[in-house]
């Protein structure tokens, strides 16, 4: 209780930072660096996890954007407003106010190697101003827009050159601590070192970013950002350590990210993290929860379908309600379920033997697979009489066709199908 009055008291204040000197004087009056503190103060707080700031923080932007277009240009005699343009535009304002001012500065305020790599970056032209960045940065790093300038440095170098871009943002965070720009800089920073195989450095910020911005509106986008680390990575990171990252987050969440993980795991064949993630979020389903329960026993099913027990995981998988699914998950079930029975299957007469003269290479099992997936019937809409009759036989088969060279060829071809139908689906939630 005491932690909420204090969150809501801090958004107060900032409304008080901006409404106390408009009273005093004319908004009109006001210099641009003192509306900036605002909103770094507010940004900082919705970065926290005040997100009833946001719309204090959309509010100061428009009126910054106001102040800014219809301020006289000798305004920016003083430093200090320039730099508050920089960070205005730097920090979420509009692109097209600052090449208004660029275009009014007759006096030379505006120093134009930086405006015109800034111009370049907000343009969407990142790379043009990679070395424009690299030259100026050194000068502007210890200047007031320096942490936003170290972030925007490491954005437009992130794909060409990553060890460069976490030396920016470990700047941006190490100068400006408990902001807004350390937690966008912790979070990207995640992202490129997973992808350049860096296993330490980006658990290290992860657990930093854990500790501190979990009720950050950006959270979200850390937890997929761990998921697909800890699912990437699995054999380099710790157990321990993934259950220390979630240790900072509450039952729900961790739930969250557990099922998540569960679910990238499986359709990436990590079978054992998928079984493990499943079990674990199994165990912190809540009474009268049934669905955290129904996601985990599908995504547990997804990582059995490749093993010895695919009749018992196929019979799991078709108790799951689809009515506790959303769209994309009932899609994985019904792959799921196809590839099952195409394990199952047992040859007919006609069929020759594997291995045999006419035996089906792997591109035709894979054809033969992708063209039962578009039958509705092996998608579970219909029930399969025959199957109900055979399913003794079925089973008694299934230790035999383990051991089948086949095997493996439907089960890669499932798993790379299951992996589609996700891309495919990827705008709905998971």
């Amino acid at each position: 209780m005491l932690r909420r009055l204090l969150s809501v008291g801090t958004a107060a204040w900032a409304v008080l930072a901006v409404a106390a000197p408009a009273c005093a004087q004319d908004m009109d009056d006001l210099a641009p660096y003192k509306m900036i503190r605002s909103l770094q103060y507010v940004q900082d707080t919705v970065a926290i996890g005040d997100h009833s700031a946001m719309e204090m923080q959309r509010f100061l932007l428009e009126t910054i954007d106001n102040r800014l277009r219809t301020a006289d240009p000798s305004i920016f005699d003083d430093p200090r407003n320039v730099d508050a343009a920089l960070v205005y535009a730097m920090s979420g304002g509009n692109p097209e106010t600052l090449e208004m001012l660029i275009a009014n500065d007759v006096d030379g305020h505006f120093d134009p190697r930086l405006t015109d790599a800034l111009r370049s970056y907000l343009g969407g032209r990142g790379t043009q101003s990679v070395k424009s960045l690299a030259e100026i940065f050194p000068e502007y790093k210890r200047s007031r827009i320096g942490p936003y300038l170290a972030l925007v440095s490491a954005n437009s170098v992130l794909r060409k050159d990553p060890a460069l871009a976490l030396g920016y943002f470990d700047w941006a965070r190490l100068t400006a601590p408990g902001t807004i720009v350390e937690e966008a800089a912790l979070r990207r920073s995640i992202h490129i070192a997973s992808e350049a195989g860096w296993v330490d450095k980006s658990m290290a910020y992860a657990n930093r970013y854990a500790r501190r911005y979990l009720r950050s509106p950006y959270a979200s986008q850390f937890a997929d950002l761990f998921v697909k680390l800890a699912v990437d990575h699995f054999d380099a990171i710790a157990e321990d350590d993934i259950l220390e990252v979630l240790s900072f987050m509450d039952v729900p969440r961790q739930r969250e990210v557990y099922l998540r993980m569960a679910r990238l795991a499986a359709i990436s064949g990590k079978n054992r993290l998928a079984a493990l993630a499943a079990d674990r979020a199994q165990a912190l389903a809540g009474d009268g929860e049934s669905v955290p329960k129904v996601l985990a026993d599908l995504y547990a099913g997804l990582a059995s379908v490749p093993s010895g027990d695919v009749a018992d995981a196929m019979q799991a998988i078709i108790a799951i309600p689809d009515d506790k699914l959303s769209v994309k998950d009932r899609a994985l079930k019904a792959a799921a379920r196809a590839v099952a029975e195409e394990v199952l299957r047992i040859p007919t007469a006609g069929e020759a033997a594997p291995g045999g003269e006419d035996a089906l290479t792997p591109a035709d099992d894979r054809a033969a697979l992708e063209e039962r997936m578009m039958d509705p019937r092996a998608a579970g809409v219909e029930e399969d009489a025959a199957a109900a009759g055979a399913e003794t036989d079925t089973q008694e088969q299934a230790g035999k066709i383990a051991l089948d060279p086949a095997f493996d060829t439907f089960v890669s071809g499932g798993r790379s199908k299951l992996d589609e139908i996700d891309a495919l689906l990827k705008g709905e939630g998971s």
